[in-house]
């Protein structure tokens, strides 16, 4: 397992201890654990975003979403009883139980979530506030009153 040290990193920094967690966070995931079920992230518009994964065999009563800060998790657990009525000569469809989460950027929101063909698709979309937005600012010609605040006179 790799170790990252990002403490001469962070002596000079304010603010970024959730980066390190992120860091400290990929280098601990088996990518074998991680890889079911498999999952695309695509870029559906200018700020917006869709995870989709493919789910075959759950319904939509065995998944449950949920978003918590900046982390979305998807659970799912399929019905045992389900499967116990029924006997298999052959079961390739894994309906194992799972455990998926995302780290969200700031201002991305989980905006709906739909279930079509064995996927499931979660729609995301980054909502940046208008006081973060850039924004002109007007250049004025000099005047020195207008150095002057109101309240100070």
């Amino acid at each position: 397992m790799r170790s990252f040290d990002l403490t001469p990193l962070l002596r000079s920094s304010v603010g970024f201890d959730r980066m390190q967690r992120a860091l400290e966070a990929a280098a601990r995931l088996d990518t074998a654990a991680n890889a079911y079920p498999p999952y695309d992230i695509e870029v559906s518009g200018e700020d917006a975003y869709r995870i989709s994964l493919a789910v075959a065999g759950f319904s939509r009563d065995d998944i449950e979403i949920t978003v918590k800060e900046n982390s979305l998790e998807i659970t799912a657990q399929a019905k045992t009883e389900e499967a116990a009525e029924r006997e298999f000569l052959h079961r390739g469809i894994a309906r194992r139980a799972f455990e998926k989460r995302f780290e969200l950027a700031d201002h991305v929101k989980v905006v709906g979530a739909s279930m079509d063909n064995g996927l499931l698709h979660v729609d995301l979309v980054r909502e940046i506030p208008q006081s973060l937005k850039p924004r002109k600012i007007e250049i004025t010609a000099d005047n020195p009153k207008a150095l002057v605040h109101k309240d100070a006179a």
